[in-house]
């Protein structure tokens, strides 16, 4: 028996209720990155806590990795017993932990509710991008997965845009954000429950190629996991794009820092130049994911994408030191983050639509193991990094995210899809 919040589809959703639906998917995916976000409220946890930032190192290395191992087993436990019956409650339980992060008083407290809601919210991820490509058609796969990466992006900045105008009203007292936090996301929560849906078993195993309404009779058995590690164009997807993730989140979790202590930027100036990278990449990735679907081609894209961003990453090295311009960094760096959405979503839309040939039924196992690796490889920048720059600066630990963009390149190979569109045949000329 369901529980009460499913809702089941056998016929493929069409029109403008399938885009409604993938809206629903990308809420789920910000609402699950958003009520986990503790960026906006860290500097004034570590001062509570007395807490020094290798020790928050620490905390978030080891929940991370707890989240990887439920970002594998959300993925395959969804295509086994549906995405809805395990996503709601997991976003749910997440944004009730938000009221019991405001009880925190001590370190070891944080560390065991930071493990819990990594935990719960590892599998939640995983499995809006598997709903965001059980409603999209193979013709407006990238598009739909460059709206899915607007969660993270659009949590970082609903977190940050809360905390701007209401710390200053609670004193702030960093618990007044984990309250409201736990409010918004439970508000969030509601939406979903009432308005989410996931097409059946028997409409996931289908793989279309264009929006039509196909209606799926019977049972059909579940795929086996042991299947995709078969496969080596799969590995070669989740260990290349792992090596280029290296570089997005030293981004994301020192960006600001390297900025800073690079360039010797203050803190507004550095914000300010990560937020217009962020820009540049949401419209990046709508645009490219928009074109790479009309022409149908992927691997084109990630490639050009992945070759702009090791270029523009060597030239930013090079620049590190003092004397530099703040617009010339500014420059740069914001043209990093567009190239990277140029590559991304072409690439995401690429591994679906692999392991979709494979087993269409197994597609959140490929994503949730290749959600795992990623956590496994942010665990290991958590500790490695920070020893490294500390021994030979930002351009060694830099220097180490270029290899990983070379790795990247180098793992395409392997992959499958065409290099360029297909010609059109020629037209038969009666004997």
């Amino acid at each position: 028996m369901k529980p009460f919040y499913v809702r089941e589809l056998s016929v493929y959703p069409v029109g403008r209720r399938r885009i409604f639906l993938l809206a629903i998917a990308v809420l789920a995916s910000l609402v699950a990155n958003f009520e986990t976000t503790i960026a906006t409220i860290l500097p004034l946890l570590m001062e509570d806590l007395s807490m020094s930032l290798t020790v928050y190192g620490q905390i978030a290395a080891l929940s991370v990795l707890v989240g990887g191992l439920s970002a594998a087993f959300g993925g395959i436990l969804s295509d086994r017993w549906g995405r809805v019956t395990i996503l709601v409650p997991t976003l749910t339980v997440t944004a009730a932990c938000n009221f019991l992060l405001a009880t925190v008083d001590s370190v070891a407290e944080l560390f065991w509710i930071r493990c819990l809601m990594l935990f719960i919210e590892g599998a939640g991820i995983t499995i809006t991008a598997s709903l965001v490509r059980d409603f999209s058609p193979r013709l407006g796969r990238a598009q739909a997965f460059a709206f899915w990466t607007w969660g993270p992006i659009g949590a970082s900045f609903l977190a940050s845009f809360i905390a701007g105008f209401t710390l200053p009203l609670f004193g702030n007292a960093w618990q007044s954000q984990a309250i409201i936090m736990g409010v918004v996301s439970l508000t969030m929560c509601g939406i979903i429950i009432w308005k989410i849906a996931e097409p059946s078993g028997a409409l996931r195993a289908e793989v279309l190629q264009a929006e039509e309404a196909v209606r799926a009779e019977g049972r059909i058995e579940h795929g086996r996991l042991r299947e995709l590690f078969r496969h080596p164009h799969l590995w070669a997807h989740v260990l290349g794009n792992t090596g280029w993730q290296m570089l997005y989140w030293t981004f994301a979790i020192f960006g600001q820092t390297i900025l800073a202590g690079a360039f010797g930027m203050d803190p507004a100036a550095a914000n300010r130049v990560v937020a217009l990278g962020i820009v540049l990449n949401a419209v990046a990735v709508v645009i490219v994911g928009r074109i790479s679907d009309r022409i149908q081609l992927r691997k084109p894209f990630t490639a050009v994408g992945t070759v702009l961003t090791a270029g523009a990453l060597a030239y930013f090295i090079a620049l590190i030191g003092p004397g530099v311009a703040a617009a010339h960094v500014t420059v740069v760096y914001a043209l990093i983050y567009l190239f990277m959405g140029i590559a991304y979503v072409p690439w995401m839309a690429n591994f679906s639509e692999d392991a979709e040939d494979v087993d269409s039924r197994l597609q959140g196992s490929a994503l949730g193991i290749w959600g795992m690796v990623v956590r496994v490889m942010i665990v290991a920048l958590l500790v490695v990094s920070p020893m490294v720059v500390e021994a030979g600066g930002w351009q060694t630990w830099l220097g180490v995210a270029l290899a990983g963009q070379a790795v990247f390149l180098v793992s395409m190979v392997a992959f499958k899809g065409r290099w360029r569109t297909a010609r059109a045949a020629a037209p038969k000329v009666p004997a």
